[in-house]
């Protein structure tokens, strides 16, 4: 059995023949993203109410979650030893389980590791270190006839046609099919 072939479903597009209906289509496309931002605009001014709304319904339940949680905490904490048998960290109860988990170690550090990494390679401590190598793409555009011949790369340049109409912050891009290699 052969498969059989999907076809997509296209709309009949007219091609304007002269610069001015050229212009003519870009004008409604200017109108038309106009009217797009208008209605984004305005639902998203009433998303905003109703999830204002409904934050505002939840609040008082969560106060509530919070204290009751808060209050369970405290009294697990108190009877943790009673309620855990031997290594297990779980208790169940007639309604729900209770949980302590320890969470696995994490290393934090700072923004800026420089002093961490020059204090870990002062204790010969270097093999905690890690050092990254890489491509350095912009130098490899930089020297495109270097890297002929080098498997793995490839050097690709595509084109985009871009529409956009005047008083529009909105552009509209899509990606040409065809492309062009350089390697």
């Amino acid at each position: 059995m052969s498969k059989s072939k999907k076809q997509m479903k296209t709309t009949a597009i007219l091609m304007p023949a002269m610069r001015e209906q050229a212009e003519q289509l870009l004008h409604e496309i200017g109108s038309l993203q106009r009217e797009v931002v208008k209605i984004e605009a305005n639902m998203n001014d009433k998303l905003a109410g109703i999830k204002k709304q409904f934050e505002l319904f939840a609040q008082p339940l969560n106060q509530q979650i919070e204290n009751k949680f808060q209050a369970l905490h405290i009294w697990a904490e108190a009877n943790r030893s009673a309620l855990l048998k031997g290594k297990s960290k779980t208790v169940k109860l007639a309604t729900g389980e209770l949980l302590w988990r320890t969470r696995p170690p994490h290393v934090s550090l700072p923004k800026n590791q420089d002093t961490v990494v020059q204090a870990l390679i002062s204790a010969d401590l270097g093999h905690l270190v890690r050092t990254k190598q890489e491509v350095n793409k912009d130098a490899v555009l930089d020297d495109v006839d270097a890297v002929k011949g080098i498997a793995g790369i490839k050097i690709k340049r595509r084109e985009e046609f871009v529409a956009k109409p005047f008083e529009s912050q909105i552009e509209r891009a899509e990606p040409v099919k065809t492309e062009v290699k350089a390697a």
